[in-house]
């Protein structure tokens, strides 16, 4: 019986220990990160190649198989925030609902992370996101930016974010302290920057033009507005439409119809703009032809036409027009 009892204690003893040796032991980026991004990440976020003849360009301008390109961020500014696994975008959308729009990988690309690799990724950024020695694809690499991230590089969208961040600030968290009570998430687009991310995905069953009216507060530094699926009517788009920095908004899913697109043609910045989905015409398109800084706008779903769809893209010849 004492025998018994002894190898009890010795049993929890070195149970205790091994966990907690092993919440000290730092995660290996290249033993246990890389393997993850290779496999249900890096298909869409690596290098430019050929492929039948076309150029294919990593999604949304960010590529995961450098660590230098990682530490770049791609479109939308940093992937990831080192130290705050929370705030960073790369763990966010691998978390989201697997039938949110933004979630990765995305379906029929490759399988969800597992619970264990998430908790993984949340580690290694929570502890700096040390990369060790891993160096990853070197092609496009800048010379004088190193391996780490160093001296990031800079592309034109970042060039255009940070032309939009002279003279501003960053806020503290209390600035957005009511966004966030009204289910809304905030993200600075970097750790040195001052423009803000918003979105109410997680909370856009109960996302009202009420509640969405808290980012007034931040609205001079919002450069990127998530509304989709939230139950915002043409109404709002008049606040949205105070934002000078805005670059991306997306309405997909909503009740947003043609008036409330009248409301945009003061938006100099706007890049993206996401109507999939909506009541919104070819008379509502119309709008939109006065703003010239658009690239993307997408269609589908709607109540556009194609021939509405041409006719925005003649008039937005720099404009990629997602009808289907």
């Amino acid at each position: 019986m004492q025998k018994l009892f002894y190898a009890t204690v010795l049993l929890v003893i070195s149970s205790a220990t091994s966990i907690q040796l092993s919440a000290q032991i730092k995660v290996d980026f290249e033993k246990q990160i890389w393997p993850i991004l290779d496999s249900k990440c890096v298909q869409c976020h690596k290098a430019p190649y050929e492929e039948n003849g076309r150029v294919k360009k990593p999604k949304a301008g960010l590529r995961l198989d450098g660590a230098w390109a990682i530490m770049a961020g791609g479109e939308g500014g940093a992937a990831l925030k080192p130290g705050d696994s929370e705030h960073s975008d790369l763990y966010f959308r691998v978390t989201l609902p697997e039938d949110d729009d933004d979630f990765m990988p995305p379906t029929g690309k490759a399988d969800p992370l597992t619970d264990e690799e998430k908790k993984l990724l949340a580690k290694w950024i929570d502890e700096g996101a040390d990369f060790g020695g891993w160096a990853g694809n070197l092609e496009g690499k800048p010379t004088e930016v190193s391996n780490d991230g160093g001296k990031i590089p800079v592309s034109e969208i970042q060039e255009m974010y940070k032309s939009l961040s002279e003279g501003l600030e960053p806020l503290k968290e209390d600035a957005w302290k009511d966004v966030t009570a009204s289910g809304g998430r905030v993200m600075p687009l970097s750790t040195t920057s001052p423009l803000l991310a918003v979105d109410y995905r997680l909370t856009a069953e109960d996302a009202t033009d009420e509640k969405i009216k808290t980012v007034n507060a931040i609205s001079d530094q919002v450069a990127h507005l998530d509304l989709s699926k939230s139950q915002v009517t043409d109404a709002v788009l008049a606040d949205v439409a105070k934002m000078p920095r805005l670059v991306r908004l997306d309405l997909h899913k909503t009740g947003i119809t043609d008036a409330g697109l009248a409301d945009l043609k003061g938006l100099k910045n706007l890049r993206y703009l996401n109507l999939y989905g909506t009541q919104v015409t070819d008379a509502g398109l119309k709008h939109l032809e006065s703003i010239k800084s658009l690239r993307s706008v997408y269609l589908w779903g709607s109540k556009a036409t194609q021939k509405g769809a041409k006719a925005l893209g003649k008039n937005l010849p720099e404009a990629k027009i997602n009808f289907n």
